[in-house]
């Protein structure tokens, strides 16, 4: 067969395989805050170009190109600025109760732990006077001097700010460029396989894209009904802002652990404020401990599927790695450089099992001694 054509690797091939690869390293460290936007523009030009082959499928050669790519990019760009929206009503929600609310909150932490204290031995006393009258003071500043520190927070940081907006509006204009021209770039990088290797690589990046397009697919389902199962499970609880939690809750679960723990947060945050009881920590106990049971033995294991071998472990090492390494687009770059290694080390450890580094010797094979003699 073609995918099992000799590959034969003289030492010059390698220095020079070495080689390149260590030119693309570095270049990519060097230029990490430029190649953000551009990064980021291809990672997302990855997962949406499925949903363009589709849309001009449906619509025929008739209509332009064009019109497909701006549909899913401006549906995709919603749903990122919707996300993003979930937290206007939280905040705006919850700022107003914590500055009525903490007062009272911290003279009943204050009665409730002074006692328990002297229970357990220990001669001190919890004063929150002091604090709470700073916090006050913090929460009911004027809004002259919160605009003021803001403004000069924005002169200090000009730059970040600046980098912000570019990124913001560069993403989208390099998201629709590499979303129409896809094809041709996927074929000049291609182009630049040579010949002998390009059956194997053909088949490599086949496997790539299978592990790394079934693992986003079957997050993707997961999100979806975790956002579900959130708003419907502290709405039946009572929480005013149930739908907005459990919606950005379901939805951040696709970072493992830290979206998980961002919702609870919020949704105990929310629960305090509004019961101020003991039933905030009941719900936040049910609610979230029976979604992290579902996520992790029903959801997970059906609709991703183990087989697929993207540990939750291994996406959070590659996100810290990859984002030590390169900052941002280290972490854009994290998930599909976790597939690609992934299908490399599967690869790796089938031709060690298959080589005879592995195979145990035959008892009937000539020894070397045998020989000798």
């Amino acid at each position: 067969m073609a995918s099992r054509l000799p590959l034969i690797l003289t030492p010059q091939r390698l220095a020079a395989w070495a080689g390149v690869a260590l030119a693309l390293a570095l270049v990519v460290w060097l230029l990490a805050p430029v190649l953000a936007p551009f990064v980021a523009a291809a990672v997302f030009a990855y997962a949406l170009q499925p949903l363009v082959r589709k849309l001009r499928a449906r619509l025929g050669p008739r209509v332009p190109q064009m019109v497909s790519v701006l549909w899913v990019e401006s549906v995709a760009l919603l749903s990122v600025l919707g996300l993003a929206l979930l937290l206007v009503p939280i905040l705006a929600r919850e700022l107003p109760l914590i500055q009525q609310q903490l007062p009272a909150l911290m003279d009943r932490l204050q009665n409730t732990l002074n006692p328990w204290l002297a229970q357990m031995g220990l001669n001190m006393t919890l004063d929150m006077g002091s604090l709470k009258e700073q916090l006050v003071k913090y929460l009911n500043a004027n809004r002259d001097d919160v605009l003021d520190s803001a403004l000069s927070s924005l002169k200090l940081g000009g730059s970040v700010a600046m980098a912000v907006i570019g990124n913001a509006v560069l993403i989208p204009v390099a998201l629709f460029y590499v979303l129409s021209d896809w094809d041709r770039l996927v074929a000049l990088v291609v182009e630049l396989i040579p010949p002998a290797v390009r059956p194997r690589f053909d088949s490599f990046m086949q496997e790539c894209d299978q592990v790394l397009g079934q693992y986003l697919r079957g997050q993707m389902l997961v999100m979806l009904v975790l956002a579900l199962y959130y708003a419907l499970s502290l709405a039946l609880f009572g929480l005013e802002l149930a739908i907005p939690i459990g919606i950005f809750t379901g939805l951040a679960v696709f970072v493992p652990y830290l979206g998980f723990g961002l919702g609870l947060l919020l949704a105990l945050l929310a629960g305090l404020l509004q019961f101020v009881s003991v039933k905030a920590l009941v719900m936040v106990g049910v609610v979230f401990g029976m979604g992290q049971l579902l996520e992790s033995f029903f959801l997970t294991p059906r609709l991703v599927g183990e087989r697929i071998g993207l540990h939750p472990l291994a996406v959070i090492f590659a996100l810290l790695a990859f984002g030590q390494l390169l900052g941002f687009v280290g972490v854009l770059m994290a998930l599909p450089a976790s597939a690609v290694l992934l299908v490399a080390l599967r690869r790796l450890r089938e031709g060690y099992l298959q080589s005879d580094l592995y195979r145990p010797v035959s008892p009937d094979a000539p020894s070397h001694e045998a020989d000798a003699t």
